[in-house]
């Protein structure tokens, strides 16, 4: 326990976050020193400020959007900070340029990730300008224009370290990524035993997929672009790899998705042979967790001997399963085990090269990104002015969130302003850092940001009470600013507990009646948080069961795009190249925004929860469509085999049929033409027959004394079995998909 928490903090403190909170605190105590050993004090406060409030737009990606992130973020606090001070003197013109400039720097954040945290520090901003003591005329322009210095320095700074940051944020979020791959391969090995628990896994499947796919697509901007601009130096060839093995490792295991109530009763009384098969997951799941920590450390790489160990075993449970139940009864069984054993072969190959990569071996795989395929593979951050005019609306999530936090500021400052409140900007500032777009987010934020004050001020407090040394709250307020920016994306209880030390550690330095902050500290922050939780849930709320149409339709025009570019690639009308992993790509992403859309339906209240069961049974079967599409693929591209296109054919033209005809249930505006559909029961019975007849051949095989299989056997009969199988399951699954989509368009209106 306590070597896996010691564990847990090492990798902490070689991460890309705790740097970048190290670049904050050197940026912010740099200039505190130079201008304080030099006697000029007076323009400390502003220089820092700017700094402080242009930190939060430095994420990882190209150096291209860091620049301009931080140019555009020190434009807009500069504008803000320029109003809110000539204003402040004006009590309803102050006011009303609350309104105006939370509205529309909230609405920033239509821009994507990069935009909302823009968009948080121009809030920062104007909760900073109101902390600053009343001044006029040219004394404005003078703190604007220290602010834009402390800006600029931050940027100075960022940019001499960004090489060695740059490294860090790919080399953390490769971590993270194999981290979280790990832990999602062993989740899928506990669904082929656990089956009391689907419903709990399935729902934790979800979260990590969607979490997965964030991280892919940081990655393909990180990792493409700077190849792009650098070229194939060897240290970027050998992360693009790893991410590109990554990708394929998801793709496979939703591959091994399975009709696990058809799994249930084919190994009804032997179940023994699944705990096999599952454990082999769950080794190769935890071996890419101990491979996440060896990148962060530069450690050796594990051993690969249980890998193989656990494989040989299943392999020869294969063998058991039919030594015991017999042919030809154990044949479905049998080769049900086989196809779960060869996707799993495949899965290992991913970790292999994985493993070949990290060991840095010569020629440990050829890269299959071409350069000029990999700006396709971006998803690029559109920037027009026009996306801002199109989320004008009530149907815009960030137009309610922006309005709702306009009105809440404006409450905020009332309230603080009729209470006589000392410090009352510092409710503002609690209400702009918890308030987010929906509900459940804002309240889970609002009981971590009170526990973390909480705690935050008792630390705070009991360190006052021993000790009054200025020396000590010096460095302990350095010391919790950088834990503070360090943490507050990896656990925002945590970061809040560390803001808490460092805003009263900083007025210890200032006041000598510190224990006087730490009270208004936690008062402010209950009132703020109170107001944030009842803003979300009266003010114009968009409870999420309301809006999930758009991400269902995005979904069902990804798995078609996804299933008829698998039909391409069965009838080899194309190699394994962009025409296939780009639906591919955007079938994953489209799933992933579908999957954290029913997040924050669990979030809601209960009361707003409506159809909860009918949208979970759409979310379930979505994602289940898309992993027997990644199934069908995966076998394609690992066997050259394509002897039933035309039942094949059949089959996908039903199922893109219903998946269109979903679409048209949710979007009466728009009707999608329906293919001619050809009598699938044809198809089916030649399917069926297709496999009993190699099923037959192999028996008389066997009888003539033939015992071991043949290879092309081997693979026709496993084309068959897969085939029918995952055919007549797509069929179903979106069969019942229709019936559901109308049902949900019936009842949620």
């Amino acid at each position: 326990m306590v070597g896996n928490l010691l564990k847990s903090i090492e990798l902490f403190l070689k991460g890309a976050s705790f740097y970048r909170g190290i670049v904050l605190t050197i940026a912010v105590t740099l200039p505190i020193a130079i201008l304080y050993s030099i006697g000029q004090t007076a323009i400390i406060v502003p220089i820092v400020f700017g700094t402080f409030v242009n930190a939060p737009s430095d994420i990882p990606g190209s150096l291209k959007r860091k620049v301009n992130g931080i140019f555009i973020s020190i434009s807009l606090t500069a504008i803000v900070t320029l109003l809110i001070l000539f204003a402040k003197p004006y009590f309803l013109v102050l006011l009303i340029a609350l309104a105006i400039l939370s509205f529309f720097s909230a609405m920033i954040a239509v821009y994507g990730f990069r935009g909302s945290l823009i968009a948080f520090s121009g809030l920062l901003a104007m909760v900073l300008a109101l902390a600053v003591k009343d001044i006029s005329g040219i004394d404005i322009l003078l703190h604007v224009g220290l602010l834009i210095i402390g800006g600029l320095w931050y940027l100075i700074i960022s940019l001499l370290l960004s090489r060695i940051s740059s490294k860090k944020d790919q080399k953390k979020l490769l971590s993270d990524t194999l981290e979280l791959t790990g832990e999602y391969l062993k989740l899928r090995g506990r669904l082929l035993t656990e089956r009391d628990l689907h419903d709990d896994l399935f729902k934790k499947i979800l979260e990590l997929q969607t979490k997965i796919s964030e991280k892919h697509e940081t990655l393909r901007e990180s990792l493409l672009i700077t190849r792009r601009k650098t070229g194939r130096s060897h240290y970027e060839e050998r992360r693009l790899l790893i991410f590109i093995s990554l990708i394929d490792i998801l793709e496979l295991a939703l591959a091994n998705t399975l009709d696990y109530s058809k799994i249930d009763d084919l190994f009804n009384t032997k179940k023994n042979y699944l705990e096999t098969f599952s454990n082999v997951n769950v080794v190769m799941g935890e071996h890419l967790v101990m491979l996440s920590k060896a990148i962060i450390n530069n450690d050796k790489i594990p051993t690969k001997n249980e890998l193989l160990n656990v494989f040989a075993n299943a392999h020869k449970e294969i063998d058991n399963y039919v030594a015991e139940v017999g042919l030809p009864e154990a044949r479905e069984g049998a080769l049900t085990l086989r196809n779960i054993y060869t996707y799993q072969q495949q899965l290992l190959y991913q970790i292999r090269a994985i493993r070949r990569v990290m060991a840095n071996v010569k020629n440990a795989a050829k890269l299959s990104v071409k350069k000029q395929e990999e700006s396709q593979f971006i998803t690029l951050q559109e920037y027009r002015f026009s996306i801002i005019l199109e989320h004008l609306s009530f149907k815009s999530t960030i137009f309610r969130h922006a309005l709702r936090l306009s009105v809440a500021v404006v409450a905020a400052y009332l309230l603080g302003s009729l209470l006589d409140i000392k410090n009352a900007y510092w409710i503002i500032l609690t209400l702009i850092v918890i308030m987010r777009p929906n509900y459940g987010l804002t309240r889970e934020r609002f009981l971590n940001r009170i526990i973390g004050t909480i705690i935050g001020a008792a630390v705070a407090a009991l360190i006052i009470f021993t000790t009054q040394n200025i020396i000590v709250y010096g460095v302990l307020a350095v010391l919790s600013l950088t834990f503070a920016f360090s943490l507050i994306q990896q656990s925002y209880k945590v970061g809040a507990a560390f803001i808490t030390l460092h805003v009263i550690f900083v007025y210890a330095l200032l006041q000598p009646n510190a224990f006087s902050v730490i009270g208004y500290r936690v008062l402010d922050t209950l009132i703020g948080a109170i107001l944030a939780v009842i803003a979300n849930y009266v003010l114009w709320p968009l409870w999420e069961f309301k809006n999930l149409d758009q991400d269902i339709l995005a979904v069902l025009k990804a798995n078609n795009n996804y299933l008829l570019a698998t039909q391409k690639l069965y009838n080899k009308t194309n190699g394994l190249n962009t025409h296939y992993k780009m639906p591919r790509k955007e079938a994953f992403l489209a799933m992933s925004e579908l999957n954290a859309a029913f997040q924050r339906v669990t979030q809601d209240p209960k009361s707003k929860q409506k159809e909860y069961q009918l949208i979970y049974d759409i979310v379930t079967l979505n994602h289940t469509i898309i992993s027997a599409i990644a199934s069908l693929g995966s076998f394609i591209q690992k066997h050259k085999v394509s002897s039933l296109n035309e039942q094949f054919d059949v089959f996908i033209i039903h199922i893109s049929n219903n998946l269109k005809e979903a679409r048209n249930i949710l979007d009466k505006n728009k009707k999608l033409k329906i293919n001619q559909d050809d009598n699938i029961e044809n198809a089916k019975e030649e399917l069926l027959d297709n496999y009993i007849n190699l099923a037959n051949e192999r028996d008389q095989e066997i009888k003539s004394g033939q015992l071991d299989v043949k290879e092309e056997m081997l693979i026709n009969l496993q084309e068959a079995h897969l085939l029918y199988n995952q055919l007549i399951w797509l069929r179903n699954l979106t069969d019942n998909l229709k019936k559901a989509t109308f049902k949900y368009k019936e009842l949620v209106k």
